[in-house]
């Protein structure tokens, strides 16, 4: 396996257009598919942002063809190369009009034939796809949820930033005091014998911090 000693991202695959042709360009992700049509080798190189392919022909060096010849599906790779104009656009995809001619190809792991295809929309039972949960985050509209999300929840933030409200975070833990409802006990290490418990009265910890001055 090769390692990324000297290696810097210059950019995430789905951000190039052709505003970057004749750049040098690095990049690393997992490998969402390869074709090997014998003279020519393309690959489409996935991460978070989306797809960017990889081209390799009669001008690489044969070492760099002969590894590329050797990817597989979720291989994870890194490539240092120039972006050109694809000879044949694809418009399904934001980076469609552009390729990175590999000069370098590093292989950091290498992968077993996956449980399911890592594509958008996949029709696999729930069961699997939780027990390769690690595999299913990597699919584009699980991404593309958890960036809505973040990008939710951040607009959310700014919003209160800018009224002046102070985010504080409060215990998850504390002292036990059992009231109406069933205590969630933790048993404490430090403590034996002694436990933790979900607060019952979360409304103590605002009460507390209203009184010291945060009112909001």
């Amino acid at each position: 396996m090769d390692n990324l000693k000297g290696f810097r991202r210059s950019s995430y695959c789905g951000e190039f257009t052709e505003k970057n042709i004749g750049e040098t360009a690095c990049v690393c992700g997992w490998v969402q598919r390869s074709r090997n049509l014998g003279a020519l080798i393309f690959t489409d190189l996935r991460d978070r942002t989306g797809i960017v392919q990889l081209a390799f022909d009669e001008d690489t060096d044969r070492g760099v063809f002969e590894k590329a010849g050797t990817l597989r599906s979720e291989f994870v790779v890194a490539a240092t190369g120039k972006v050109r104009e694809r000879a044949s656009i694809n418009p399904d995809i934001p980076t469609g009009k552009i390729e990175i001619e590999v000069q370098e190809l590093r292989i950091l792991a290498k992968s077993e034939t996956p449980p399911f295809e890592i594509v958008e929309n996949s029709d696999v039972n729930d069961a699997l796809r939780l027990k390769y949960r690690y595999l299913d985050l990597r699919r584009p509209d699980i991404s593309k949820n958890l960036l809505l999300r973040h990008k939710v929840t951040k607009i959310a933030r700014d919003y209160f930033d800018e009224q002046g409200f102070l985010e504080i975070e409060t215990p998850m833990l504390t002292k036990s005091t059992p009231e109406g409802a069933r205590d969630y006990l933790v048993p404490s290490r430090v403590h034996p014998g002694e436990f933790y418990a979900l607060p019952q009265s979360p409304q103590q910890y605002k009460q507390l911090l209203m009184l010291s001055g945060f009112d909001r």
